[in-house]
């Protein structure tokens, strides 16, 4: 969980940079740093499902 966690606060801290360091606005910043890994989570969520479906049809697929 130590290890999870350390990984959102360096996440965040990427998204609040770049998003500062291209506008120089902290409301776009702190947005980014609240959004970003947000919908990134869910996009991971989305791609692990996907991925397991792909290796159970082909495991499907060798099986048959």
């Amino acid at each position: 969980m130590k290890k999870t966690l350390s990984f959102a606060a360096v996440h965040m801290s990427v998204a609040f940079s770049v998003g500062f360091l291209v506008t120089g606005s902290l409301w776009v910043g702190s947005a980014l740093a609240l959004v970003e890994p947000a919908v990134n989570t869910v996009a991971y969520y989305l791609h692990e499902r996907a991925w397991s479906r792909l290796g159970a049809d082909r495991s499907a697929a060798l099986s048959a």
